[in-house]
């Protein structure tokens, strides 16, 4: 049927898929609202409501016309997920501090342990704080855990700062991802931790404290090689995780099995269903009385919330037992759940809890894999011939195998490309490696850990915690092997945003939409790939600690300036540049008395230097000065070269640099996407 106002030859949208494209817009407002130069005023989001409102309303007058509905719909859904996700920030925002530099004494009690470094990192929900009339929700400090455990309370004198910003332009912000996990302090204790007594925490504090003491047994139990995680898949503590085993995991592409999914949902959850249907079927008089399904269903939902509470309820755990949850209740109605739909109500639950996910890796990858897995699978049920009786046990098997090799192909295809985007690195060898660890993993270690789940209580857990160790070493010795292949991370630059939206749009095509759409989708994801590929990497990075790397002319690959300062930031800076693995030596620059100088292969001149009286040579020779102090702003405007001291280098917070036929011809600062937002403060 055609529309009014649409072009000759276009037929109307399906207003029943319109459920399907409410995510996209929603998604795609608060993305919108995280790319925004600055903040908007906060009347904004009261007045982009009340637009939303008008726009809803006109769509529902013009339902009758499907092409004007869709169009008022989501430009609404839109408007309002720009506003939501403004409002969100308000709601979140910390109390007024006053941040001294001194050391601070802090009480309240243990919420999680982060393991890395020399000591973990502790994360303590406040209840009070010397000098805060109104003290911050949490705190991130590293400190000696000691005897303490998540739920104890204890007292802790820390020195404490802001939380900081991305290291290179584009990167991960820990400002940002802190204010939404409302950590408004972060810094170091310079005393031990003292027990103290706190009142508070109810719910949240006994499941913390139970979360660590069943991931500590775990861990006792399973093995000293697997303990770890196998803790982390039960209870999603992963702070036991060894660096090897966790990097040998995303080497070889299986490190999705640390991030508590669909897949461990849907194995959680459906072995809960098909084993209690099992036991109930096998009563007849119960079995020709009532449907077994539906009790077992109930159960189900019942044993998949407790999972969700255990393991943490990350984003890619709130979608798996959403979904979990409507293909259960499907089971309760007698209607079949799993579909885009059901996705789709997924997706809009965590958009709305937290909009602030849309521009995580976790909820781009959970949320691509299984649209494209549904998508797949919805097709295939379409074009499939009838079955033509009951597969025998060989066809049973090979059906089970074909269907985990498809799963591993389209889940690894769809996620690819945002992994490669956020992390700047890809698995080589990651469909070897799921295809011979994932039914060990699907078909022995989940089993094992369910099992060992519902018999913990009993104390009967051992054997099936040593099941699943020897299921895990399987597992692990995959994927360090895989992992060890030459070639096996494939390192790529990092993407601009620009680009990473426009597949993101192309993919929402490709997998959501049908006929005509699909085929423009698929444009659109390789316009985006192409365009990707074609970006130049930078030729020059400076961290604000005033370090340079760059390609100098007497050494091979990245160098630099000073191999001291800012590890982390170089370490960043290469990963973004497709160097990612990469060590940089210390470039061998020309130095004397007043300081040192290189030339970059494209022909600029660094000079480093703290001493002022080189300023005046080095601005005349010079491309780029980096200066450890402050200069005085006459001699910024004397100077010819680009002068960063220290001031300026705070400023830009780190920054990439492009060059052409020895000119810097763009600078593109770490804090230019955070500047005037409320988690830059």
């Amino acid at each position: 049927m055609a529309v009014l106002g649409a072009p000759a030859g276009f037929s109307a949208p399906d207003p029943s898929r319109l459920i399907l494209w409410l995510p996209c817009a929603l998604a795609a407002g608060a993305a919108a609202y995280f790319a925004l130069p600055q903040e908007p005023p906060a009347w904004a989001a009261r007045a982009l409501m009340g637009l939303a409102a008008v726009l809803l309303a006109a769509g529902i007058v013009a339902r009758s016309r499907a092409l004007i509905l869709y169009v008022l719909i989501l430009t609404a859904v839109f408007v309002f997920g720009l506003a939501h996700a403004q409002l969100r920030t308000e709601r979140t925002a910390p109390p007024p501090l006053e941040i001294s530099g001194r050391a601070v004494a802090v009480e309240g009690w243990i919420e999680a342990v982060e393991r890395g470094g020399s000591r973990p990192r502790l994360r303590i929900r406040v209840i009070a704080m010397d000098g805060a009339d109104e003290p911050p929700r949490r705190i991130r400090v590293r400190a000696g855990l000691g005897d303490f455990a998540p739920g104890d309370g204890v007292r802790v004198r820390a020195v404490l700062s802001r939380p900081s910003g991305p290291a290179a332009p584009g990167g991960y912000d820990g400002g940002r991802a802190a204010w939404f996990d409302s950590v408004a302090l972060t810094g170091y204790a310079i005393a031990a931790l003292e027990p103290v007594s706190v009142e508070g925490g109810g719910f949240n504090r006994w499941l913390a404290g139970l979360r660590w003491r069943l991931a500590q047994r775990v861990e006792a139990v399973a093995g000293e090689r697997t303990g770890a995680v196998a803790a982390a898949l039960l209870t999603g503590e992963r702070a036991g995780v060894s660096e090897a085993d966790a990097e040998a995991l995303r080497m070889s592409g299986l490190g999705h099995i640390l991030a508590i999914s669909g897949l461990h949902m849907a194995l959680f959850a459906g072995g809960v269903f098909f084993a209690v249907r099992f036991m109930l079927a096998s009563i007849e008089p119960l079995a020709r009385a009532h449907d077994p399904r539906k009790p077992a269903a109930l159960i189900a939902i019942l044993a998949a919330t407790a999972y969700l509470i255990l393991s943490g309820a990350a984003v890619s755990t709130q979608r798996a037992w959403i979904m979990a949850c409507v293909v259960l209740i499907g089971v309760l109605i007698d209607r079949r759940a799993f579909s885009l739909r059901s996705l789709a109500l997924a997706a809009l639950a965590v958009l709305l809890i937290a909009p602030e996910s849309v521009i995580h890796a976790g909820f781009q990858m959970s949320f691509a894999a299984v649209a494209a897995l549904i998508a797949v699978y919805e097709a295939w049920m379409r074009a499939r011939p009838a079955p033509e009786g009951r597969p025998g046990l060989i066809g049973r098997a090979w059906g089970s195998f074909a269907g985990l090799t498809v799963t591993s192909l389209v889940a690894g295809a769809a996620t690819g490309a945002f992994a490669a985007f956020h992390f700047q690195r890809m698995a080589a060898y990651g469909m070897i490696a799921n295809l011979t660890a994932m039914p060990v993993f699907t078909f022995w270690v989940m089993p094992a850990g369910v099992m060992a789940l519902a018999a913990a209580p009993l104390g009967l857990d051992g054997v099936f915690l040593y099941a699943m160790d020897q299921g895990l070493r399987v597992v692990l010795a995959i994927a360090h092997w895989t992992s060890g292949l030459e070639g096996a991370g494939v390192q790529v630059t990092a993407a601009d945003g620009r680009f990473v939206a426009l597949y993101a749009a192309g993919f929402a095509l490709l997998t959501l939409g049908l006929g005509a759409a699909r085929l423009a989708g698929g444009a659109v994801t390789l316009l985006a790939l192409a365009l990707w590929s074609a970006q130049s990497p930078p030729d020059l990075m400076i961290a604000d600690g005033g370090v340079a790397l760059a390609r100098f002319e007497d050494g091979a690959g990245f160098q630099a300036t000073n191999i001291r300062r800012a590890r982390f930031a170089s370490t960043v800076f290469l990963q973004r540049a497709g160097e990612g693995g990469a060590r940089p030596e210390r470039a061998g620059l020309a130095c004397d008395a007043l300081g040192c100088a290189g030339r970059t292969l494209e022909g600029v001149l660094i000079a480093a230097t703290s001493n002022p009286e080189a300023l005046v040579e080095d601005c005349e020779r010079a491309d780029l000065i980096l200066f450890q102090g402050r200069a005085s702003a006459w001699r910024k405007r004397r100077c010819a070269a680009i002068l960063l001291d220290d001031v300026a280098r705070e400023e830009l917070g780190g920054a990439e640099v492009w060059i052409r036929d020895g000119r810097v011809i763009r600078l593109r600062a770490a804090n230019d996407a955070r500047r005037g937002r409320p988690w830059e403060l």
